[in-house]
């Protein structure tokens, strides 16, 4: 049993699948629960997601609490055209899984983040790889738990390189700017983990078919769903070199921030157009409580990846 505890916030589609599976496999962590949001799909989506695939990796016992519907600012969620190229229909590259067995849990995203920050303090590991609206909404019912969680490692922004929405603006950001601006200014330790360092980490057929050849059905069918990705990036023209490991590098950098480079700086989101940039009124103090991923150990990352996904997939 490890002594950090780590909470994964997901709208699982793809990538979040990996991150699901890096978390479970590393020995760094505990996985003590699952929050889901809108973002890659609808939020009651990702919920089933999350739990057909914890069953499959024989893992149910993992709890799956429902989180935001939509961002905070809004009053609903309609899945965007783009996301369903990238992670198909039901965002799991259109892979169909059993319906799950089990259910979500009674309790909300929310007091389960708060009870969680209680509980283990600066023991908490918060990996969100979606918008940033159910950990925004449970600092603002209980101020406290922005003291007491000891890491918030996230998958968003861009800071060095261009967004995936705009020439500044991150999908998971921009799903939700005013819920991001709130925890990056809140936040007692938070790491952008971000374009600038995923868009460097690709996988490939080469090491999709390392899964396939375990001869199991976890091996088929995470090289499946990841396939429908590699193929999106290809034929979309995102990336012909491959498919990015967006959220489970988050995951990867949560247990272990050696993996990147990282520069302090404390950061805003703009609310206007979603960039993720340093904030003027506190450039200046000494305590930083940003931290920006901007270079990556690529290959060390990626074996150790590798290494993770052929063991929870065996």
């Amino acid at each position: 049993m490890a002594k950090k505890k780590m909470i994964l916030d997901l709208d699982t589609g793809v990538d979040d699948a990996l991150a699901l599976a890096y978390a479970l496999a590393t020995p760094d962590a505990d996985l003590i629960g699952v929050v889901t949001s809108f973002g890659n799909t609808q939020m009651q989506t990702a919920a089933q997601n999350t739990l057909k695939l914890l069953e499959l990796l024989g893992e149910d016992k993992v709890p799956v609490f429902l989180g935001a519907s939509h961002s905070s600012t809004t009053t609903d969620f309609e899945t965007m055209q783009v996301s369903k190229d990238i992670h198909g229909d039901n965002a799991i590259g259109d892979v169909i899984l059993p319906e799950p067995k089990q259910d979500v849990a009674g309790q909300t995203a929310v007091d389960f983040l708060i009870e969680s920050a209680h509980k283990y303090a600066a023991d908490l590991v918060v990996v969100p790889t979606g918008p940033l609206t159910n950990l925004a909404a449970a600092y603002q019912k209980d101020s406290a738990i922005a003291d007491l969680i000891g890491n918030v490692t996230l998958m968003g922004g861009a800071l060095t390189v261009p967004g995936n929405v705009t020439p500044y603006t991150e999908a998971n950001i921009n799903q939700d700017p005013a819920a991001a601006d709130y925890v990056f200014k809140h936040a007692k330790h938070l790491v952008m983990v971000g374009l600038d360092v995923t868009l460097q980490t690709l996988l490939t057929k080469k090491e999709t078919q390392q899964w396939r050849d375990l001869g199991t059905e976890k091996g088929r069918v995470f090289a499946d769903i990841f396939d429908f990705y590699i193929d999106a990036y290809d034929n979309l023209n995102i990336n012909k070199a491959g498919a990015a490991l967006h959220d489970p590098l988050a995951v990867g950098v949560a247990v272990d921030p050696k993996l990147v480079t990282l520069l302090p700086l404390n950061m805003m989101v703009d609310t206007n157009d979603g960039r993720t940039i340093g904030d003027p009124t506190r450039l200046r103090q000494a305590h930083k409580n940003n931290f920006a991923a901007v270079a990556v150990d690529e290959p060390f990352y990626l074996e150790r990846f590798m290494n993770y996904t052929l063991a929870i997939l065996s």
